[in-house]
């Protein structure tokens, strides 16, 4: 059946949201100077990085900080914001995409690493940049259903290697522009890694209120962005083109049960400069009640939404109504509400 998927809880809260950055700062004019040679030959102007998509900068990894690190301590600083022991932990959800290896899951290195007890459950989902909002989801689920106390959603992000295998591939002598620009969203990509703790609501009255949301799909174009750790080809126009049919249905259709035309929060995943207006456009939203951070991190897949949410909830107050909602390849949207 055509429509929304529909959920909603009235026991849940999110209670904590972690992030940690990559340290090493990296510019969209030092990748560009980069791929002068190529840019020149297709007579492609410089600054398309941060005219068209908006992404100054992205960050990346260091020595003295790995992927693996910084995962660990996100998901600490989550615990010991939410006031959780690491033995209360009856879930631990790992939604990244990037991982170094097929198996085991990147959850149970994390598991481990975080010194989880043996009755949490672990495991890997993915779907794309909406993973970690499906993660909330099935946790809140298992919450709400009284399987679980307490569950943690992690997800942690190294592009390091796309960037490079793009950079090269994209400097190779006979390729086309439509080729290049079919790679040009590879490079806004950007590290980082964020974490969240959610309880029940009864027994944390301080905590966010996980309301519900919906979701919505639109696979028949599962095949307009495909991505692998060598890089992501994109057909950028019809992605968007087909994202904003989708999210505009949802929209719509969600108008039937929810009332999102006032929220004081739109925590986006962050795409682009261009995603995010025509999403503003089409949902007829306050701009201004839009954080972005793809300018200064890039587009850092499923952690982009609460690496946002995290860096805006020192402006929020107790009341404010928060919408959670990205877009995923494949293609996939998802809207979930908070109580702050």
């Amino acid at each position: 059946m055509d429509g929304n998927a529909t959920s909603t809880y009235r026991n849940v809260a999110l209670l904590s949201v972690a992030s940690v950055l990559a340290p090493i700062v990296t510019t969209s004019f030092e990748i560009e100077r980069r791929l002068e040679p190529i840019l020149k030959r297709l007579r492609l102007p410089t600054g398309l990085l941060e005219r068209v998509a908006g992404v100054i900068e992205r960050r990346n990894w260091s020595a003295d900080l790995s992927l693996d690190e910084a995962s660990l301590q996100a998901g600490n600083k989550a615990l010991q914001e939410a006031g959780v022991k690491p033995g209360d932990i009856g879930l631990l959800i790992n939604t990244s995409v990037t991982k170094r290896h097929i198996e085991p899951s990147v959850a149970v290195r994390l598991h481990h690493g975080l010194g989880l007890g043996s009755n949490a459950i672990n495991f890997d989902i993915s779907n794309a940049c909406l993973g970690f909002v499906n993660g909330m989801n099935l946790a809140a689920s298992l919450i709400e259903s009284g399987q679980i106390d307490y569950a943690m959603v992690i997800d942690g992000e190294d592009v390091s290697d796309i960037q490079v295998n793009t950079i090269k591939r994209l400097s190779e002598e006979g390729l086309d522009r439509a080729q290049f620009m079919s790679e040009f969203a590879s490079l806004t990509l950007g590290c980082g890694v964020a974490a969240a703790v959610l309880g029940r609501a009864d027994r944390h009255p301080e905590g966010h209120r996980m309301i519900g949301g919906i979701t919505r799909a639109a696979t028949e174009f599962n095949d307009l962005c495909i991505g692998t750790m060598e890089g992501m080809l994109t057909n950028s126009k019809a992605l968007l083109r087909r994202g904003m049919e989708l999210v505009t249905a949802a929209w719509t259709e969600a108008k039937r049960d929810w009332n999102w035309s006032d929220m004081d929060r739109y925590i986006m995943h962050q795409v682009s400069s261009v995603h995010t207006d025509a999403f503003v456009k089409a949902a007829g939203l306050d701009r201004s009640r839009v954080p972005v951070t793809y300018p200064v991190y890039g587009n850092v897949g499923p952690a982009s939404i609460p690496i946002t949410l995290a860096q805006e909830s020192s402006k929020l107050h107790k009341g404010d109504r928060v919408l959670l909602c990205g877009i995923g390849s494949g293609i996939n949207t998802s809207m979930l509400e908070l109580a702050w």
